[in-house]
């Protein structure tokens, strides 16, 4: 049983695709060409592993791996006489990329946008105002976590969450370490029931095999997910009142609320047009980064009248702050807000999947399915698969399955749509939010500290799935 299944697990590490092989198409499996490709691909992704040791961006390695291996495939098919083939796998495998790409560079955006708008920073204010006591910290953060990364991606939403911890409890290190362990499940279990939460769950739902609303039944079992852990974790904390922290000198810029709206309102055009006309929703959030510049036009246009009444305001009450803060205020700039996107992240994701469509191509998506579907119920196949996202991204994982399309039902697209949302939670390393939190507190929460708590975390995962089963099966 462990042989088969870490054959599975090598299997699917070595074969990633975004694209099966169609008729036509040479194995290359067996070839010194396959081989070469695979350890490309091996070596770049250690490269990614050892992000933080080395400080090499993650989208470096990839980007070149992608490169060279379709570099090979092409020289191979132009010997063959073939090369419309490889072109055609190519754009296929960019256009993939190309949406979600899109989709999630208006997301970003958005979230760019908001958080320049003050919104965020108003949520953090507000909280450490209140005196809250650890537990009460704990639990009130993981909560928001999980409840904001179902719209806003789990990454931003856990720095959002740990720069408040830092800021109220910044010397005490155990409670940091837990309340990060806790932030990074509840960030990854909130963005498993909504397309929006996740890049994998917005794959699945853009690949048409979950309905946008289907998605919602999985709330209980990610909840689950997170309150497990919570639950035990909430005992070893201590019940002393935080610090309070008042600053009343903070206001939300000019269009901030307005702003939150917008973003609603583009989600409901992406969802609309996924589901009333079949179009991809891509086509939505495009849309709705239309609504945002010409938000952003009216900021610019109306910024001169709307300091004029401000700066009367502050000269009738004589405020000398006031009027010094007038003159920081700068235009609001969209194209500002689309710069400052993880870039790194997309360039990633764009490596990866030119990584993984090459390797598919080449032929090695037939030994996964093989082994790993064909096997095994996909019941078990799809838990391997949670548990391989807590080493590997989530992203490829999912990719491969995808791409695999093995025959399931409903619940076993949603069983897995969750697994590999909330696996990486197993690991420090196994998702972006982890990652991303030993850096920004410096090694306080960290790959040994989150892995002491691990056992508690695969109790959630168990619970989630069992959860999944009782209401959805």
């Amino acid at each position: 049983m462990f042989k088969s299944l870490l054959f599975c697990l090598i299997c699917l590490f070595c074969s990633f695709s975004v694209f099966a092989s169609e008729p036509g198409s040479i194995d290359l499996t067996s070839s010194i060409f396959g081989f070469t490709a695979l350890s490309l691909f091996a070596i770049a992704y250690l490269l990614v592993i050892g992000e933080d040791l080395i400080h090499l961006r993650k989208s470096k390695p990839v980007l070149v791996a992608a490169g060279i291996i379709w570099l090979i495939i092409g020289w191979i098919y132009t010997q063959q006489g073939i090369p419309v083939e490889a072109e055609h796998a190519f754009n296929h495998n960019l256009l993939e990329f190309s949406q979600l790409l899109l989709f999630l560079l208006v997301a970003m955006t958005y979230i760019n946008a908001m958080e320049e708008r003050g919104v965020f920073e108003r949520l953090r204010i507000w909280i450490v105002s209140k005196g809250l006591s650890l537990r009460t910290l704990f639990w009130f953060t993981g909560i928001l976590a999980f409840g904001i990364s179902s719209f806003a991606n789990n990454l931003t939403t856990a720095m959002l969450m740990c720069a408040i911890v830092l800021k109220v409890a910044e010397k005490d290190k155990k409670f940091i370490n837990i309340a990060c362990i806790n932030i990074v499940v509840a960030a990854n279990a909130g963005g498993v029931f909504s397309p929006f939460g996740d890049i994998t769950t917005l794959m699945i739902w853009q690949a048409g095999l979950v309905k946008f609303e289907q998605f919602i039944v999985l709330f209980l079992p990610s909840l689950v997910n997170f309150l497990v852990p919570a639950i035990i974790m909430s005992f070893f904390i201590s019940n002393e009142k935080s610090k309070v922290i008042h600053d009343d000198t903070f206001q939300l810029k000019r269009g901030a609320k307005r702003i939150v709206t917008l973003f609603i309102l583009t989600i409901a055009t992406a969802v609309l047009c996924h589901s009333l006309v079949n179009m991809p929703p891509v086509l939505g959030m495009m849309m709705g980064l239309g609504y945002l510049k010409f938000f952003g036009f009216y900021l610019k246009v109306s910024l001169p009248r709307s300091l004029d009444k401000k700066r009367t305001k502050a000269q009738a009450n004589n405020d000398k702050k006031a009027i010094k803060m007038l003159g920081n205020i700068v235009p609001f700039d969209v194209f500002d807000k689309v710069a400052r996107a993880e870039w790194d992240t997309l360039l990633f994701f764009y490596g990866v999947v030119m990584c993984v469509g090459g390797l598919g191509f080449m032929g090695y998506l037939s030994f996964v399915s093989e082994a790993l579907y064909s096997h095994w119920s996909p019941t078990y196949a799809n838990i391997a698969v949670g548990v391989l996202s807590a080493i590997v991204d989530n992203i490829p994982v999912v990719f491969a399955v995808l791409s695999m399309n093995p025959t399931m039902d409903l619940q076993q697209w949603l069983l897995v749509t969750m697994t590999a949302g909330v696996g990486g939670s197993l690991l420090a390393i196994g998702s972006a939010s982890g990652v991303a939190l030993m850096g920004q507190t410096k090694g306080v929460y960290s790959f040994l500290g989150h892995l002491k708590w691990s056992w508690v975390i695969a109790l959630g995962y168990m619970a989630s799935i069992g959860v999944h089963f009782l209401i959805n099966g």
